[in-house]
């Protein structure tokens, strides 16, 4: 369990979450993902890299019982840097990064699969930014490159899910196919890029880097201080307990 590395012989970096019960990842864990997402990038044998989960969902972001049961600020000020750290990894991942999402792709899991380069999901993932109902904000840099700048407000706002169908119809999800083919599938969508010129992929991964209209690592710390903001004034804090205690 943790986060895990399976190396392919035809230069496919396997990275698997698995962290019961529902792969919110606890501040070490998101340091221990972007440790293997750079690691996978920087070795010249891989081509690309799946980005997968085991368990019930894909991801459910920052562990909020671990937060709330630390003193002072440490857990926090952890998770969003560990977050920070991780979707900066996945963006800046030498090679193609390919997310296969399955069940709930929520609050961090946006980070991690809007930062990917291709999106592949199953036909029971959901995606969605509980956020404003824990007190918090961020991700909006994310979920921003999957769904229309309007939708994504609405999103924020109400804290509503949409549906992989609803992602594949607007083109930020490449397929949706059943759970049992999820991994197949992504493995598959990476081996042919695998196949490709590496030097060239990996130049074609920095030029469309460059070529970006947002620095999404700049945009989400600009919208982590607003976290900040909230814990300083008690609503994140207010919200958090309310989550551990069920009534939130």
């Amino acid at each position: 369990m943790g986060i895990s590395t399976r190396n392919h012989g035809d230069g496919v970096a396997e990275i698997v979450m698995d962290v019961p019960p529902v792969n919110a990842l606890p501040v070490q864990g998101w340091f221990d993902l972007a440790d293997a997402v750079r690691r996978a990038g920087r070795d010249p044998a891989t081509r690309a890299v799946v980005l997968r989960a085991e368990g019930r969902g894909f991801n459910a972001g920052v562990d909020i019982k671990e937060m709330q049961a630390a003193s002072g600020h440490s857990a926090l000020v952890g998770a969003n840097r560990g977050c920070y750290e991780a979707f900066s990894a996945v963006y800046g991942c030498e090679v193609p990064v390919i997310a296969a999402v399955h069940g709930f792709c929520l609050g961090g899991g946006i980070g991690l699969a809007g930062n990917a380069d291709i999106l592949v999901a199953a036909e029971d993932a959901y995606f969605g930014l509980p956020e404003v109902d824990r007190g918090a904000l961020g991700a909006a840099t994310h979920l921003a490159r999957l769904v229309p700048q309007h939708l994504m407000r609405a999103m924020v706002y109400t804290c509503r899910n949409v549906t992989a169908a609803e992602l594949h119809a607007f083109g930020s999800v490449l397929e949706v196919v059943p759970p049992a083919a999820l991994r197949e599938t992504a493995l598959g969508v990476a081996e042919r890029i695998a196949g490709k010129d590496p030097y060239v992929i990996r130049r074609a991964k920095e030029s469309l880097n460059g070529i970006d209209p947002v620095d999404v690592n700049r945009s989400y710390r600009f919208e982590q201080g607003f976290t900040f903001e909230l814990n300083l004034m008690g609503a994140g804090d207010r919200h958090r307990e309310s989550f551990v205690s069920g009534e939130g």
